[in-house]
């Protein structure tokens, strides 16, 4: 587990981790507060199994992960499930976009134009947030983060 939390990275890293965990923890709250626009409403139309489920799972996942992330606990841990998410997010809607019809029971909305530029566009936030959680995963929290105090209390106490 120390080895999960231990991070060598600089403080800056505390940039990367508002950005990625201040976007989940905003969509996360936003699949409650509009669930028909954000939450099971858009994942019905989708195509995603049991939006009425998955929904609400996805919204919590993403503010608990995205709170984590914000305070730099437990960062590389609430990094992996918000990969899944968007590498879930990626496939059920940009590479419809992508191929410019429906793919694998996921639905294309409608859109001005498809294709790599269609879905490039429509997958930047995506692709950043995707990156962003990778970039976590592999650096961790950053000296100024829950996660290096933790380690380097724990240190000291040895």
């Amino acid at each position: 587990m120390k080895k999960l939390l231990q991070t060598n990275a600089p403080g800056a890293v505390i940039l990367i981790r508002l950005v990625v965990g201040g976007v989940f923890l905003s969509e996360g709250i936003q699949k409650f507060l509009y669930p028909a626009e954000n939450g099971a409403g858009r994942f019905a139309r989708i195509g995603i199994p049991s939006p009425d489920v998955m929904g609400p799972f996805v919204g919590v996942v993403e503010i608990i992960c995205g709170a984590l992330i914000l305070l730099g606990l437990f960062t590389r841990l609430a990094a992996i499930p918000l990969i899944i998410n968007m590498l879930v997010a990626i496939l059920s809607t940009k590479i419809p976009i992508l191929l410019g019809h429906a793919f694998w029971g996921f639905s294309l909305r409608n859109l001005p134009y498809y294709g790599f530029w269609g879905m490039a566009h429509e997958a930047r936030t995506d692709f950043a947030m995707l990156l962003g959680s990778l970039f976590l995963l592999i650096v961790g929290g950053g000296a100024l983060s829950l996660d290096a105090r933790r380690t380097k209390h724990s240190r000291s106490t040895y």
